[in-house]
């Protein structure tokens, strides 16, 4: 294993990206510690909103959600997953695997004490997200998800996803799309962010924005936890974290604080998982839930100051 560190020069002058640097040590399974990175802006006693991404992102993604949080007196906190944005990176793609991003995150939550916690998690970010909240449930006052997922593979999952992923227990259904995502993100010669995320917004992404999704990824070697993650959708009822989701699912059928979804109107990749959320978690009953016009998978490129609006809305409508 090596640890690569992207020169923080990378970082010079990112549009929309004032943002100063902060860094928590995790653990590895070897026993050193790695970097994590996140953004820390607002009051620091103020109440928490933790922004979580996804795939292939890092907290860059939220540089326009998080003026919104803070402009309404809240504190915003956007970590990089570890393989992403200001995060060390492992160069062997095996080293990242689901249990430990979300074990990573513990440690995160962990070493910062967060208490009294907004979780907002998209893509991969709801799922890690939601199995920290499934652990440690006393942390967080309410949860808000915005296109994400959470696949068990469940047969009763037939006929509510658009990238359908189901099994009954001899035979899995899994959508084109999908499987075409996780061939793709293994054959490209060539891996870029920026190329997923322009082909997933609905608005075009601008050059300079571009290049920032690409900027913590010098060479093919620090894109190892890129290439990874689409290989840990679980496609299979025994697939490990098919065994975690369920596990996590277990938790949530039992939180009844409340949880609001916020998707959007233009993506497939997580078309029906809102009302899978919305019906399975107790929490989610008579929330005013909504879904943002406009807007691709990453909704916070395309609808990011409207997304935040969501958030304060329901932290001010359930606070107390």
């Amino acid at each position: 294993m090596t640890v690569l560190r992207t020169p923080d020069a990378r970082f010079d002058d990112l549009p929309g990206y004032p943002f100063a640097p902060n860094y928590v040590e995790v653990p590895h399974r070897d026993g050193a510690p790695l970097r994590m990175h996140y953004v820390d802006a607002g009051p620091r006693d103020a109440p928490v909103v933790l922004l979580l991404h996804g795939e292939p992102t890092w907290s860059y993604l939220y540089r326009k959600v998080i003026p919104v949080l803070v402009a309404a007196g809240l504190r915003a906190i956007a970590p990089d997953h570890i393989g992403f944005g200001r995060s060390d990176k492992l160069s062997e793609a095996t080293d990242y695997t689901y249990a430990r991003h979300i074990g990573w995150v513990d440690a995160f939550l962990s070493a910062l004490d967060l208490h009294g916690v907004t979780l907002f998690g998209q893509d991969w970010g709801g799922a890690i997200g939601l199995s920290a909240v499934a652990r440690e449930p006393e942390r967080f006052d309410r949860i808000v998800l915005g296109n994400t997922m959470l696949h068990t593979l469940e047969p009763e999952l037939a006929g509510r996803l658009v990238w359908a992923a189901h099994s009954d227990g001899t035979t899995s259904t899994i959508a084109e799309g999908l499987l075409n995502w996780v061939t793709l993100s293994q054959r490209m010669p060539v891996l870029r962010p920026s190329l997923f995320v322009n082909a997933s917004t609905v608005g075009d992404v601008p050059a300079d924005v571009a290049a920032a999704y690409d900027a913590p990824f010098p060479d093919p070697r620090y894109l190892a936890g890129v290439r990874q993650f689409p290989i840990l959708i679980p496609i299979t009822r025994s697939d490990p974290g098919a065994k975690i989701n369920r596990a996590t699912w277990r938790a949530l059928e039992g939180f009844d604080r409340p949880v609001l979804t916020a998707f959007s109107d233009s993506d497939p990749t997580t078309a029906g998982w809102d009302r899978v959320f919305q019906q399975r978690i107790p929490g989610a009953a008579g929330q005013p839930h909504v879904t943002l016009a406009g807007g691709g998978h990453f909704l916070q490129e395309d609808c990011g100051e409207e997304l935040g609006r969501v958030i304060v809305d329901f932290v001010e409508s359930t606070a107390g």
